[in-house]
């Protein structure tokens, strides 16, 4: 049994075909797993809050830690099986050799992001209703608030600058994850980039949408305009770093015209 990693060219090709495969999937089991997905990813951040609260590890330990505790969403997402927006933006790769219609791409896109901000608020409304903000004496309520006012006063165009740098680690994480052929390889290519991009604050739309609306909930309320503009921008952010930064530049090295054949 071969137990070699995929070559980049043969990952290039999986995520082509199976991009085909999601775009051309029915609705509702799109739906459904794109629920999931944003279910998981919400279980990663509030791992993360919770294990970053009242931290003395010091700052840079600190966010590592995070950051490794927060791997458990694409984890889940990769393993369990689910579909993410950020690493749907990967389909774009099929689309580009012209195997899928833009209509197909935006309709996956669509009805990905949907599902996985229902998932995502639903985990919200499960948090909120076990009152896990009061755990440490009410220190991880203190530590979401706090994320989430962080968030929603960033500066636009900084917004706009971690989406782009979150998820060209995200697709690059699912690229590397594509290569493996265990469940030990593919937690381990998964890890390292995650735990990069939450390290050194990137922004994450799916993530963001458990982050904000749970710091609204604990008295936030004056952060929904910045919250609104935050996932505005943060998710075109996203896009751009995921399909140009590494479904784009991929396509160009591995799966363009004249290329594919050489």
């Amino acid at each position: 049994m071969t137990v070699d990693a995929w070559s980049p060219a043969e990952i290039a090709q999986r995520i082509e075909s199976l991009g085909v495969k999601k775009a051309r999937a029915d609705a509702l089991s799109v739906l459904t797993l794109a629920v999931l997905a944003g279910a998981f990813i919400s279980l990663g951040a509030l791992f993360f809050t919770v294990v970053v609260t009242d931290s003395t590890l010091g700052f840079g330990a600190t966010r590592m830690l995070g950051g490794l505790a927060f791997s458990l969403g694409l984890i889940l997402v990769v393993i369990a099986g689910a579909e993410l927006f950020t690493g749907n933006n990967l389909v774009a790769m099929a689309w580009a050799s012209k195997l899928i219609t833009g209509r197909e791409l935006l309709r996956n896109w669509l009805l990905v992001y949907v599902g996985n901000v229902l998932g995502s608020l639903g985990t919200v409304a499960l948090v909120v209703a076990a009152g896990t903000d009061e755990m440490g004496g009410g220190a991880v309520g203190r530590t979401a608030l706090a994320i989430g006012q962080a968030k929603a006063n960033l500066d636009p165009v900084a917004a706009l600058a971690l989406g782009i740098g979150c998820n060209a680690l995200v697709c690059l994480a699912v690229w590397l994850a594509f290569g493996g052929r265990s469940v030990t390889d593919k937690v381990l290519a998964i890890v390292f980039p995650i735990t990069a991009f939450v390290a050194v604050g990137f922004e994450h739309c799916i993530a963001n949408w458990f982050f904000l609306p749970w710091a609204i909930a604990l008295g936030g309320e004056d952060l929904a305009a910045g919250a609104v503009r935050n996932l505005a921008l943060v998710t075109i952010g996203n896009v751009i770093g995921g399909t140009l930064l590494v479904a784009g530049v991929y396509w160009l090295a591995y799966l363009r015209p004249g290329r594919r054949a050489a």
